[in-house]
């Protein structure tokens, strides 16, 4: 691709700092905090929000399918993306040590089609049996002066044991990092994916050239995979971290220590973040930046538990716990 200008999550519309920005000026007058029964536990910014339950922390997410929806509607597709709003709140939970019990979601629509509904509905079910939990309740809106197509996000409730809250604090220098495969894109980095595949010789519906039994946009929407298997590892083995890779990658390592990570043996990326990073000229720095590249969760544990959890989770030792910095090899993530 020499010559192709290279493309980047900034130049697809979504700059990171701009956003950390925002978040920044959107939480700083959030001052108030409740006492006793109900209070804070954690200051915004982590995976998940605890809340004191006396013997327990009451966690909660909230996440949507972000612009993934517009390739689930350029192929009349709509029975996966619930998955992905369920995916998206559970693995946050489960980044903190949570058990999911109840889920809402909220639908805001331009208008309304025969059929569609059922399919959106048809994920969300799966996404919470997956999960082991139930949808509670939601709330559907027409707003067809404010969406074009639709919107899907949810809330997630969730339960842990004060004393087994996972936050970070216990990590060290030394210890291992295990990572667990992602299923593919999941739901972040999706305006740079669309920008992409715009400006490519390709269109959604063509056959993917690495694989012609699946399209292009299919392969796109295959759903987050949930990482139900962490509340297992956590049960049964000393763990120190866990961290679940979201958008801006693994810049999000921040959020658990402010230790270092070096991956030293990273996940293989699958042929679609190949294909992707080919079309559009990105970089590996910006690869990495913004995609999960195949590593959707990982695991912080003990040099001596390291390899009871692989066996348990199918899992990948992918580097371990250093002093500063984010390296992939020789990549240095900043």
């Amino acid at each position: 691709m020499t010559g192709k200008e290279q493309s980047t999550y900034a130049t697809s519309g979504v700059d990171i700092h701009q956003e950390e920005d925002t978040i920044k000026s959107l939480t700083k007058t959030m001052t108030y905090k409740r006492e006793g029964f109900g209070a804070p536990l954690t200051d915004i910014g982590h995976y998940a929000g605890l809340m004191d339950f006396g013997e327990f922390a009451i966690a909660m997410t909230t996440d949507g399918v972000g612009s993934k929806v517009l390739i689930a509607n350029e192929m009349g597709k709509w029975d996966t993306v619930g998955i992905d709003c369920v995916a998206m709140n559970v693995n946050d939970l489960l980044a903190i040590g949570a058990e999911p019990i109840g889920f809402v979601d909220y639908l805001a629509l331009e208008k309304h089609k025969p059929g569609f509904a059922e399919e959106v509905g048809i994920g969300l079910a799966k996404g919470a049996e997956i999960s082991k939990m139930s949808i509670v309740g939601g709330e559907t809106a027409t707003l067809p002066d404010v969406i074009k197509g639709f919107d899907l996000a949810g809330t997630c409730i969730g339960a842990v044991k004060k004393e087994d809250v996972l936050t970070g604090e216990k990590i060290k220098v030394g210890d291992v990092i295990i990572g667990l495969k992602s299923s593919g894109i999941h739901s972040n980095g999706y305006s740079l994916v669309r920008k992409i595949i715009k400006e490519s010789p390709y269109d959604y519906h063509d056959y993917c050239p690495y694989d012609s039994k699946t399209t292009i946009g299919d392969e796109l929407l295959v759903p987050t995979k949930i990482y139900m298997e962490v509340l297992d590892v956590i049960k049964q083995h000393e763990v120190h971290g866990l961290a679940h890779i979201t958008g801006s990658g693994l810049l999000k390592l921040r959020r658990i220590t402010n230790l270092g990570f070096d991956f030293d043996d990273p996940i293989e990326p699958p042929e679609i973040f190949k294909f992707l990073q080919q079309q559009g000229n990105v970089s590996d720095l910006e690869m990495y930046k913004t995609f999960n590249m195949g590593m959707g969760f990982i695991i912080i544990v003990p040099e001596e538990v390291a390899p009871y959890v692989m066996g348990l989770t199918g899992g990948k030792r992918v580097g371990t716990i250093v002093e500063s910095g984010i390296k992939v090899k020789d990549l240095v993530i900043e």
